[in-house]
C-alpha cells in the first residue's frame, strides 16, 4: 500500500534525500493537499514506500517538526501542524481577492476566536434555555431582547462610561449590520453623505456606498481625525474610531474630542462612535472612556461581541440618540423580524453573571505579553521601526523607516510566508503623503510565532534596495 502517493525521490538529483522528502511535504501544505491535522505515515512505512532508509525520513521529519511545519503527537504519530491552515481562497470580508496559504498569518481580524470561553458560554446558553418561556421563544422585538439591553446599558456605563438606557439599545448582527442601518436611517433625518477616517477601513466605504450614501474621506493624524478637515466637508455624520483608531492605533486626543463634539452640535450633526477593541486597554494607566459620554445626544455607540467573543455570534448594539433611533426602529420594520435572540439571552447571562468580566481578564493580559513581544520583535528585528499609538486592542501599527519601499517588503514577506498588510492599503485620500508602515494583528498567533514572524520580516527587510545605506558605503 502507498501511504503518502504525493511523495518522489530520485536518486538521480543533486538535492538529498532527505531534502527531496521535506521540499515535496512543504509543497503539498503550501497547495492544501496536506492539510492541517492530515496524519503522516510512520517513518517506517514512508521509508518502506520510497524505498529509502528509515533514519532518512526520521532525519526529515525532524527537520520539518523543527520548522514548524509537521507536530508529533504522542500516541497519534506526526501530523501537519494546526498553525497552517490555509486562508480560504475566495473573497471574503477581511481581504477581498486570492489568499495564499502561509505559516505566519499577521493580517488583522484574524483568529480572536482561538480564545472563546466555551465552558463559560455553555453554562450561560443552558442557564437561559432553562428560564426561556413561550414569548422568549416566538418573534423578537425588533430592537433585542429587553434582558439584554438592560444588562448592556449597565455594563456599558460600568466599563465604558456610556450614558444610554435599554429603550435607546438596539441589538444588530454586528457593526456591519448596524452600519448598513445607519446609512438607511440617516437620510430620514436628513443627512446623505458621511464622513470616515483616512486611513481606516476601506471597507466601510463599500458599505456606505452600497446602502446609496456618499462616504466622505478625512484625514488622520497623531492626535485622531483632523477636525478642521472635517468641518471643510460640509458633512453631518462621520464614522470614527476614538478608543484606538484603526489602523494607526491613535488614542482621540483630549483636544481633538472637545472639537469633534463642538462640531456636531454646531452642524447638529452625528458622530458614529465605532468601539470595536474597547474591551482591549493594555497599558497600566486607566483607558479613555467612550466619546459618546461627552454628548449622548450627538453620538450613536457601537459596540460588538466579535472582538471579546467570536465574530460567529453575530452579536452588536447601537446606542443611539432618540432621533436616531426612531429612524432605525422604521428602516429595520421594513428590513427583518430582528436578531436571533437565545444568543442574545445566554449573552445576557453571561454579563449578568461575570463571566464576560472574567473572561477579559484573561484576555488582556495574554494580548499584553503579545504587544511586549512585539515590540521587543520589531526593536531587534526592524531597526529605526515604530510602534505607533496607544498599547491596546488587537493589532499594533509598525511605521518603518522612511527608506523603506514598502511594497516590495510586504512582498517579501509573502515569499518568506509572512502574510502582512501594508499601510497603504489602508488609504483612498489621493495624493496624501505617508510614511511606509505595516499593519499586523497580532491576537490569533501565538507569542513564539510573533517573534518569528517579525524575525523573519526583519530578514527581508535586511535584503531590501536601500539608497541611504548604498550613499554611506559610497562615500
Amino acid at each position: 500500500m502507498v501511504w503518502l502517493a504525493s511523495i518522489e525521490v530520485s536518486r538521480h538529483s543533486p538535492q538529498p534525500l532527505t531534502g527531496q522528502i521535506q521540499a515535496a511535504v512543504k509543497r503539498e501544505i503550501a497547495e492544501g493537499v496536506l492539510r492541517p491535522g492530515t496524519r503522516l505515515p510512520s517513518s517506517r512505512a514512508l521509508a518502506d514506500d520510497l524505498r529509502v532508509s528509515r533514519s532518512v525520513v526520521v532525519e526529515a521529519y525532524g527537520q520539518l517538526i523543527a520548522e514548524g511545519y509537521l507536530e508529533a503527537v504522542q500516541g497519534s504519530g506526526t501530523r501537519v501542524a494546526g498553525h497552517l491552515a490555509p486562508v480560504p481562497v475566495v473573497p471574503t470580508l477581511l481581504d477581498e481577492g486570492r489568499v495564499p496559504a502561509v505559516r505566519w498569518d499577521l493580517r488583522t481580524g484574524g483568529a480572536v476566536a482561538a480564545h472563546f470561553p466555551h465552558r463559560e458560554w455553555s453554562g450561560a446558553y443552558q442557564k437561559a434555555l432553562r428560564s426561556v418561556g413561550r414569548s422568549e421563544l416566538g418573534y423578537p422585538p425588533l430592537s433585542g431582547a429587553r434582558e439584554l439591553r438592560e444588562e448592556l446599558t449597565r455594563y456599558l456605563a460600568r466599563v465604558r462610561g456610556v450614558r444610554t438606557a435599554p429603550d435607546e439599545i438596539m441589538v444588530v448582527q454586528g457593526f456591519a449590520h448596524g452600519l448598513a442601518l445607519l446609512c438607511s436611517a440617516l437620510p430620514r433625518i436628513g443627512i446623505g453623505t458621511v464622513a470616515v477616517e483616512d486611513p481606516g477601513l476601506v471597507r466601510q466605504q463599500w458599505f456606505i456606498e452600497e446602502a446609496g450614501l456618499s462616504p466622505v474621506p478625512v484625514p488622520v493624524d497623531a492626535e485622531g481625525i483632523d477636525v478642521q478637515a472635517l468641518a471643510r466637508t460640509g458633512v453631518r455624520a462621520v464614522v470614527v474610531t476614538p478608543f484606538h483608531q484603526f489602523p494607526t492605533g491613535v488614542t482621540l486626543s483630549a483636544q481633538r474630542r472637545a472639537m469633534l463634539v463642538n462640531w456636531a452640535r454646531q452642524t447638529r450633526g452625528y458622530l458614529i462612535e465605532d468601539d470595536y477593541d474597547g474591551d482591549f486597554w493594555l497599558e497600566r494607566r486607566p483607558p479613555p472612556l467612550a466619546l459618546q459620554r461627552l454628548a449622548p445626544d450627538r453620538v450613536v455607540y457601537a459596540g460588538t461581541a466579535s472582538k471579546a467573543l467570536a465574530p460567529a455570534l453575530r452579536l452588536g448594539w447601537l446606542a443611539a440618540p432618540p432621533a436616531v433611533f426612531t429612524a432605525l426602529e422604521q428602516v429595520r420594520s421594513k428590513r427583518d423580524l430582528g436578531s436571533e435572540s437565545l444568543s442574545q439571552l445566554a449573552f445576557a447571562e453571561l454579563l449578568r453573571g461575570g463571566g464576560l468580566d472574567r473572561h477579559l481578564r484573561r484576555l488582556r493580559a495574554r494580548y499584553r505579553g503579545r504587544r511586549e513581544a512585539l515590540g521587543q520583535a520589531v526593536q531587534r528585528h526592524l531597526p529605526g521601526t515604530v510602534v505607533l499609538g496607544s498599547s491596546a486592542g488587537l493589532h499594533a501599527c509598525l511605521r518603518l523607516p522612511a527608506h523603506t519601499d514598502e511594497a516590495l517588503l510586504v512582498a517579501g514577506a509573502l515569499n518568506s510566508s509572512v502574510l502582512v498588510r501594508g499601510g497603504g492599503e489602508f488609504t483612498t485620500l489621493p495624493g496624501k503623503r505617508r510614511d511606509p508602515a505595516l499593519v499586523v494583528g497580532y491576537a490569533g498567533v501565538p507569542t513564539s510565532a510573533l517573534v518569528d514572524a517579525v524575525r523573519e520580516v526583519g530578514r527581508v527587510w535586511a535584503r531590501l534596495p536601500c539608497p541611504e545605506r548604498s550613499a554611506v558605503r559610497s562615500a
